[in-house]
């Protein structure tokens, strides 16, 4: 297992939950490194199945919008599933406005987030 700075990895059975670490997600260069570590998961670390918590992130940039939608594309390409929980009511807002909540799996809550992988 590789050595995050952006994110926190642990498991749950056979679903990989990632939490955030920065609470303010707009930084070009922090996107760019949390990318990275989230595309590792996937590409290196051969992780079919994950959870994105997002209970303490407070604010979230369109640019790290576009690495949430790469990371999904690259995961249903390795026959993975990603899920998202714990979104705060503003960012929920930017993922309804821009229809992402069409295109992700958006939970309450871990708990029911896990549930669904089953």
């Amino acid at each position: 297992m590789g050595v995050y700075r952006r994110i926190a990895v642990s498991e749950v059975g056979d679903v990989t939950v990632v939490r955030f670490v920065d609470r303010k997600i707009l930084d070009e260069l922090n996107i760019q490194e949390l990318g990275e570590e989230l595309f590792d998961l996937v590409e290196k670390e051969d992780r079919k199945n994950l959870l994105l918590n997002f209970s303490h992130v407070e604010f979230l940039s369109s640019a790290a919008l576009g690495k949430l939608i790469t990371l999904d594309k690259k995961i249903k390409n390795h026959g993975g599933v990603l899920k998202l929980s714990d979104i705060n009511a503003e960012i929920r807002k930017v993922f309804e406005i821009t229809k992402l909540d069409l295109v992700f799996d958006i939970a309450d809550d871990e708990s029911a987030a896990l549930a669904a992988f089953d």
